[in-house]
């Protein structure tokens, strides 16, 4: 009995030791897989987290773009505020451009020429029926693509008029200069002066200090100022040509921005042919003072003009704002003589004097090709005479000059 009583007493002893135990055991587990299950989800929150505040940004980016959009579409008759300007500005679009002309003069293997230049041609209409040679194959670098010359006669120059089309592309607005601000498209103007530079000699013997005036020739037969502006698509034939007979005896160039030369930019963007790169030549033909401008633009690697070999486009290092040069009398342009190329699209401005019966023989919104008429001097004005045929439950319209 006493026997009996002792190891029930031990057996009671140690059971509250062994029950502590368990408990300490079964609150360990339970509190470790709390742990786990606490480490778990706080895994998953910051994984959630990190997906969010990766994406948010691109989402941000996204919508902003589709507001932008939708707000640039309501408001598309506005042109754009100095900020605005300044923002678009701001963007390493030269940058952009270096590294594209570093890609386009890139060396193609031959086999992959095709795709790449038919892709392109697709892309942006390309007739490259009309190139010489029309196999891809012999283009070796976008470039040399871009830069394609045309088969003899595909052009034909128009010899019965005083001035043709220098290249292809779309007419973005002509007219008379009447004031000391250019039209770049209806209603969006840019400076005369900012555009051509400082007058450095006198082309009259009048003592006017008006800018537009001092241009002239030949003021007191009547002569005015007219501008012509041709923007050429990333699909068109690359290179200008002389529109006229004139003699070329300076050369400014003005290294600007590269901001895009697009119709839908040169509407929201006053000033933009004065803000971007350009090569200014200045001289004179049958009627006075002439000039002809290449514009640079986003993407376009080089401006190369065949008689001006000191000219460099797009360069890296910071020059000058404008850079002048003399020319010499060693320059006299026949029109249809090739000046130079583009290496992507862009704009040629021309502004120049005539009499005040010279009128243009195109409309806004035309496409162009070289050697195309662009205008005559004549007395009587020519006129638009549009008829409307119905055909097959549709219009064609008709133009023609009287």
């Amino acid at each position: 009995m006493t026997i009996f009583i002792s190891r029930t007493t031990r057996m009671l002893r140690i059971y509250p030791i062994l029950h502590t135990k368990e408990l300490i055991t079964q609150k360990t587990q339970i509190f470790g897989r709390q742990t786990s299950s606490a480490k778990s989800e706080k895994s998953r929150s910051v994984e959630w987290k990190s997906i969010v505040t990766g994406f948010m940004p691109v989402g941000l980016c996204l919508v902003a773009v589709m507001q932008w959009r939708a707000f640039r579409k309501r408001q598309s008759e506005t042109i754009a505020s100095k900020w605005e300007i300044n923002c678009y500005c701001m963007l390493p679009l030269r940058t952009v451009s270096r590294a594209w002309g570093w890609i386009a003069d890139i060396q193609l293997p031959k086999f992959i020429r095709p795709v790449i230049y038919g892709l392109y041609s697709h892309t942006f209409g390309v007739n490259i029926s009309e190139a010489q040679p029309e196999d891809y194959t012999h283009y070796s670098s976008l470039s040399e693509f871009f830069a394609r010359p045309l088969k003899d006669g595909v052009r034909v120059i128009d010899q019965d008029c005083c001035m043709v089309s220098p290249c292809d592309g779309t007419v973005l607005h002509f007219g008379t200069v009447d004031t000391e601000h250019v039209e770049q498209v209806k209603g969006i103007t840019y400076s005369l002066k900012d555009f051509l530079g400082e007058q450095s000699w006198k082309q009259n013997d009048s003592n006017t200090t008006n800018y537009r005036h001092s241009l002239l020739h030949k003021p007191d037969v009547g002569n005015t100022l007219y501008q012509c502006v041709i923007y050429l698509a990333p699909g068109d034939y690359h290179r200008f040509h002389s529109p006229t007979e004139w003699k070329p005896t300076h050369r400014r160039h003005f290294a600007g921005e590269l901001l895009s030369v697009s119709p839908s930019i040169a509407k929201w963007l006053p000033g933009l042919f004065c803000l971007n790169e350009r090569a200014v030549y200045l001289g004179h033909w049958e009627h006075g003072f002439f000039s002809y401008t290449a514009v640079g633009a986003t993407n376009v690697g080089t401006v190369r003009v065949y008689f001006d070999k000191t000219l460099q486009t797009n360069i890296h290092k910071k020059s000058a704002p404008m850079k002048e040069i003399c020319l010499g009398s060693a320059v006299d342009l026949k029109r249809g003589d090739p000046i130079g190329e583009f290496r992507m699209g862009s704009t040629i401005v021309l502004i120049f004097e005539a009499p005040i019966h010279f009128n243009f023989s195109i409309f806004p919104g035309d496409k162009v090709k070289m050697g195309q008429r662009l205008g005559l001097v004549h007395h009587q004005r020519f006129q638009d005479r549009i008829s409307h045929e119905k055909s097959d439950g549709g219009y064609v319209t008709m133009r023609s000059a009287s």
